[in-house]
């Protein structure tokens, strides 16, 4: 745990160290982010995600932003979202987009995200693009599930992100099962204290394989958002003991991250979905990502390291 808080503290010092900030983007992708990030320009994006698709492989586009203090800020990244969503239209892509209520708002106000998400989602509704809301730390869970259920009742263009370590999670998929929810089940990024967190891998481990389980019996869209062996066998396995439909889920995993692994999947019918940040915060969205785990920071290098 202290090498954990450490590696956290150590490495969100420099995801908002604005001097590294400004660097990041006057050299751009020069820096090697463009290992894990699509790019910060749509152009950029598409081509890694075309990519991806040339192997039988799908995207999700994080719409990257990490700066949002204001209702002007919360329009700047509508307009980001935008240029996703009309990229995926018109460059007929494989894919859908992935966001955090942060980004539209949610800190300026609830009612500032749920109009710019209206926005978003109206205009994903007119070209059939998927969106999925991302969790966030503890403290914005409530709101963010709050507003996935208002959303929900108008839009069934979206999906929600959920954490296996925390406590709650198992009542708030209960709490979301009138809709029939897609849902993306992640380990969790986060590190909370103790109340909230389960803050044990094994126990986070096994909280997740109950999750996916519960889920994909009773029939609902699954995405499983992992990169460990062990969860990639079970589902295998709970499909093929269960009869589930192959169309019934996903596996997602980050960009640069196994890249062998997710091209094997592909190859072998599973269907296979990329998580592919665009924007010009990747610099910040890349450093925290290393903040989140330790367990990042060796993937990363090993990753690295292969290419």
């Amino acid at each position: 745990m202290i090498v954990a808080s450490v590696s956290n503290q150590f490495f969100t010092t420099l995801a908002y160290n604005q001097l590294f900030i400004d660097i990041s983007r006057r050299i751009g992708m020069d820096l090697g982010g463009s290992h894990f990030v699509g790019g910060e320009k749509t152009d950029d994006m598409v081509k890694q995600v075309k990519k991806l698709n040339s192997n039988g492989i799908g995207a999700t586009i994080d719409c990257l932003g990490e700066f949002v203090k204001n209702e002007e800020d919360t329009k700047k990244y509508v307009d980001n979202c935008y240029k996703a969503i009309h990229a995926i239209r018109d460059e007929k892509l494989n894919a859908q987009i992935s966001l955090k209520l942060f980004s539209v708002g949610i800190e300026v106000g609830q009612e500032t995200a749920i109009r710019n998400m209206n926005d978003i989602l109206q205009e994903a509704k007119k070209y059939d693009v998927f969106v999925t809301i991302n969790m966030e730390e503890y403290k914005n869970c409530e709101g963010i599930i709050s507003a996935f259920e208002a959303l929900r009742e108008k839009y069934d263009n979206l999906g929600i992100a959920l954490q296996a370590n925390l406590y709650r999670t198992e009542t708030d998929v209960e709490r979301l099962d009138r809709f029939s929810p897609a849902i993306r089940f992640v380990k969790g990024a986060y590190i909370e204290s103790g109340d909230v967190d389960i803050n044990n891998k094994s126990h986070v481990d096994e909280n997740y394989k109950k999750l996916v389980k519960s889920h994909l019996l009773k029939g609902n869209y699954t995405q499983v958002a992992t990169h460990d062996n062990d969860m990639i066998d079970f589902v295998k396995k709970l499909v093929n003991e269960y009869d589930i439909p192959k169309d019934q889920f996903e596996f997602q995993m980050l960009q640069g991250m196994r890249e062998e692994k997710q091209r094997e999947l592909a190859e072998d019918g599973w269907n296979m979905v990329v998580y592919v940040p665009f924007g010009k915060d990747w610099y910040t969205y890349f450093m925290k990502r290393l903040a989140e785990r330790p367990a990042n920071i060796g993937f990363t290098f090993m990753s690295m390291a292969r290419r």
